[in-house]
């Protein structure tokens, strides 16, 4: 094929695919059987598409009279699609490593959350900020997850609270989608915690009335493209019945159902948001076995966060056991000033050796799955052709050493790939790699 193309990863040891059918997400039996193809190479074209993925040797022959703007020699490499980080809460101002002390000392999340700490910590200090400031640190943060591989991730809004400060923050997330590099999967979590001086009757009556209201004439005029709709149902933030109010007034302006459920205590959140047709539920350390049942038949995707699990040192979230009963499982780091994670090649580890997940299960997880949570799987989580050429080529002859070397991606990612471009090139790869 003649032409001009974008990129030409060629040679690669193993080109993992995930998906090679168009799979919209992998189950367990999926998860087991990764599509990777072995001495391949392919094309992504000035589009920012996969136009071609193949033997080294058939793609050579295809495209022997095309030229393309960068060409990229992955012999004894491996490429593998770009991560999806499918939970996070990067728009914040004041870190809380005080708060780290205190749950080293002991204290429980809900113990710093009623004393003042937690979510009200960060809400004061945000709502101080600047749109600049708040801008400036975020994209220092989507930054270093496209540095560990992420090029999708969800971001939610959620410490502003009232409605001038989420709105705040959703303009930060609106232009971060149009000034990074890194895909946003934008989130209005305005029920994050109820705020001081109002009863979470009241909040939710305010989130319903009026913020949703507003958000949709914003988006209705295309302001601001927010895709998913998230609520903390918890004992002593939103209950059942009012996450099921502020969901379904979200739904019905069109924002796709992802909100955190049974993270602390069991709450019924898996069963009502399997009613109400959400996407994806995140945390479900306390989900019960109706829940996980209820889940898997409306495939609704379970967001683990074995990040959170970890430093909050709450019990593992059952994802065997979600894994078994055909629940669609998705990973998360969680960012946040709770949970300081940049990285889901770690995030990965974790989730193997703290909730038992195989690799193949773990790549599935940050990958294909995390992208159907945030509705996008039709262009993202696999290397196909007519999906976004968003890649990752690393210095390994096998992809699991991205798994196995835990905090080893900073040497082992030598392209972060963003549809076709290079955005991210390891100091070590110089132009001889390249041609």
């Amino acid at each position: 094929m003649a032409g001009r193309y974008r990129l030409l990863l060629e040679n690669a040891q193993q080109l993992v695919l995930v998906c090679a059918q168009g799979e919209e997400y992998l189950l367990q039996d999926g998860a087991a059987r990764l599509a990777v193809l072995q001495d391949a190479s392919l094309v992504v074209g000035l589009d920012g598409c996969i136009r071609a993925v193949g033997q080294a040797d058939a793609i050579r022959r295809q495209f022997s009279e095309a030229t393309f703007d960068r060409r990229i020699d992955c012999s004894g490499k491996c490429v593998l699609p770009g991560l999806v980080d499918a939970h996070t809460h990067p728009v914040w101002a004041g870190d809380r490593v005080h708060e780290f002390a205190m749950k080293l000392a002991g204290a429980s999340y809900m113990d710093i959350h009623q004393a003042g700490g937690g979510i009200h910590f960060t809400v004061e200090h945000t709502r101080k900020a600047t749109e600049e400031e708040l801008l400036s640190t975020l994209q220092q943060r989507l930054e270093r997850m496209l540095r560990a591989g992420s090029t999708l991730v969800e971001c939610k809004s959620g410490y502003g609270l009232s409605w001038e400060a989420e709105l705040k923050m959703l303009r930060v997330l609106e232009r971060a989608q149009r000034s990074t590099d890194v895909d946003v999967s934008s989130t209005y979590c305005g029920a994050h915690a109820v705020p001081k001086g109002k009863t979470a009757a009241e909040a939710t009556a305010d989130i319903v009335q009026n913020h949703l209201p507003e958000l949709n004439e914003l988006r209705r005029r295309g302001e601001l493209h927010v895709h998913n709709i998230d609520v903390f149902c918890e004992r002593g933030v939103f209950d059942l019945e009012s996450t099921r109010r502020i969901l379904q007034a979200g739904k019905d302006v069109g924002l796709q159902i992802n909100f955190h459920g049974d993270e602390l205590h069991p709450m019924g959140a898996a069963e009502l948001g399997a009613e109400l047709g959400a996407r994806a539920i995140s945390h479900l350390e306390e989900v019960s076995d109706e829940g996980i049942a209820a889940m898997a038949r409306a495939k609704c995707a379970a967001v683990l966060l074995p990040t959170t699990a970890y430093m909050l040192r709450l019990k593992q979230p059952r994802a065997r056991k979600m894994l078994a009963e055909g629940v669609i499982v998705a990973l998360g780091s969680d960012f946040n000033p709770n949970a300081y994670c940049c990285s889901m090649p770690m995030v990965m580890h974790l989730a193997c050796v703290n909730m038992k997940m195989s690799m193949n299960e773990a790549l599935a997880a940050a990958t294909i799955n995390a992208a159907y949570a945030l509705g996008r799987s039709d262009t993202h989580g696999s290397i196909e052709p007519g999906k976004l050429g968003n890649l990752l080529v690393i210095n390994s002859s096998r992809w699991e050493h991205l798994i196995y070397q835990f905090g080893g991606h900073a040497e082992l990612i030598d392209y972060v790939i963003v549809r076709g471009k290079v955005i991210h090139q390891n100091e070590r790869c110089g132009r001889a790699s390249s041609y």
